[in-house]
């Protein structure tokens, strides 16, 4: 969960491990890398991104931004990223990073780099979409999700397991909703561990997904969407770009708009099915609360450790959970005409 966060002016402290086990680097090292490999973009204003788990972000100048992995396993997102957002963005209907210039190992830093383009705007867990900007959002990301949701080539990469069924990561859900029970339950005050168990059942029973494997973000919550004047402004961080069921990123419906526009959303995704498939959508629908419902316990799980200041904690994800999960029970308990099949 690679966050596009605020730019500050504090730097980082060279290519030695952080408080969460990753390593950092600093401004002399990401300077150093930029005058032996692209020494144009050497003088260009350089300020620390705020956020990122997998990557360390860098602003370069105003329009662009240095991605670099922080352990060994997330150059392997890296290279997927460079393989096939130069393909996926020119088809998509909001602003997306696009690779740039690529980096090698230098300077004491030891993984491939690149430098994208940057997509403005603030994160949406510092700045939700406003209610007033809920229709345009909502019509904006079911565009998004359409134009994403297209059958991936057989060389693409898996999702897993954000792309698989349910059933198998039961054992998660059922340790993440033992922990809202005895610990998350005062983040969201009026939420019961029943009725999210009652929501998560009903995904499970829905039939699987039995169309072809198509393109998915894989990790779409406020952290890796942008606003922009109040609404939903451009999608970041696509690390785990893969293929799969589309209904993981359909939750961003419950996870990213403001209340009362996940119908409008659904609704204008729901015409764009084929008919003969109506069945299959509204179990799509089904199965993404059940993904809204997991993800809102990461994020509630996520912003307790922030508001206790342990590694990893981030306390604007709290707010974020908490809304969500009262936003996708509002639907599963009146989902009106989308989603209502169970």
């Amino acid at each position: 969960m690679d966050t596009q966060a605020h730019t500050t002016a504090a730097g980082s402290s060279g290519t030695t491990p952080g408080t969460d086990g990753r390593i950092d680097v600093d401004a002399d090292t990401v300077r150093a890398l930029l005058r032996e490999q692209h020494p144009d973009l050497a003088e260009l204003a350089l300020r620390p991104v705020e956020g990122g788990w997998g990557h360390r972000m860098w602003r370069l100048g105003e329009e662009h931004v240095i991605r670099m992995p922080r352990d060994r396993y997330a150059p392997v997102s890296l290279l997927k990223e460079l393989r096939w957002l130069p393909e996926l963005a020119p088809r998509l209907p909001l602003p997306v990073p696009v690779p740039w210039r690529g980096g090698v190992p230098g300077a004491g830093y030891p993984y491939r780099w690149a430098v994208l383009s940057w997509v403005p705007g603030e994160p949406a867990d510092h700045a939700p979409i406003a209610v007033g900007h809920g229709p345009r959002s909502a019509e904006l990301l079911a565009n998004f999700l359409l134009a994403l949701h297209r059958p991936a080539p057989a060389g693409a990469p898996q999702a897993d397991p954000r792309g698989g069924p349910l059933a198998p990561i039961t054992p998660d859900f059922e340790r993440r909703v033992t922990e809202f029970e005895e610990r998350l339950y005062e983040l969201a005050p009026g939420i019961r561990a029943d009725e999210l168990r009652a929501v998560w059942q009903d995904a499970v029973a829905a039939p699987v997904w039995a169309g072809p494997p198509v393109w998915l973000h894989a990790d779409l919550h406020p952290a890796n969407a942008v606003v922009v004047d109040g609404a939903l402004g451009g999608i970041v961080d696509f690390d785990a770009l893969g293929a799969g069921d589309p209904a993981g990123d359909l939750a961003a419906v419950w996870l990213l708009l403001p209340t009362g526009a996940d119908r409008p959303c659904l609704e204008r995704w729901l015409a764009a099915q084929p008919a003969e498939e109506r069945d299959a959508a509204e179990a799509t629908i089904r199965r993404a609360r059940g993904w809204a419902v997991l993800r809102s316990l990461v994020l509630l799980g996520i912003g307790r450790a922030g508001l206790h200041g342990l590694p990893g904690g981030k306390p604007t994800w709290g707010p974020a959970g908490r809304a969500a999960l009262h936003r996708v029970l509002a639907h599963f308990r009146h989902p009106g005409s989308v989603g209502c099949a169970r």
